[in-house]
């Protein structure tokens, strides 16, 4: 497992998993986005925390791993998720989801 020091007070929830979909980490924004502790995650399949229409996204981006980046809003709130594949020695490991909140106001800057 890792140290979660910083990772925990990150504000953005983040989910490890491997290349089958299994939740290998995950820190504590994500826990309670999830509302389950880490104890009954870790280990379980994404495949069962997601309803059918996710299953079919997890399933395309397992089988082709590329970045997925995408919005949605719910409950007044918008949210940015963005899933970035992992690679070791060109080897497919899994993918890191990062879940943002978004204000709904925010500056954005051409540099």
């Amino acid at each position: 497992m890792t140290n979660h020091k910083w990772i925990d007070n990150f504000p953005g929830g983040i989910t490890v998993c491997d290349c089958e979909g299994i939740i290998l980490d995950m820190n504590a924004k994500a826990e309670q986005i999830q509302n389950l502790g880490r104890g009954e995650l870790i280990g379980a399949s994404l495949f069962n925390c997601h309803p059918e229409s996710a299953r079919e996204q997890l399933r395309v981006l397992l089988e082709n791993p590329q970045p997925s980046i995408y919005t949605f809003e719910k409950n007044g709130k918008t949210v940015l998720i963005y899933h970035v594949p992992l690679f070791e020695s060109d080897k497919f490991q899994g993918f890191i989801e990062l879940f943002l909140d978004i204000p709904n106001q925010i500056p954005h800057f051409i540099r």
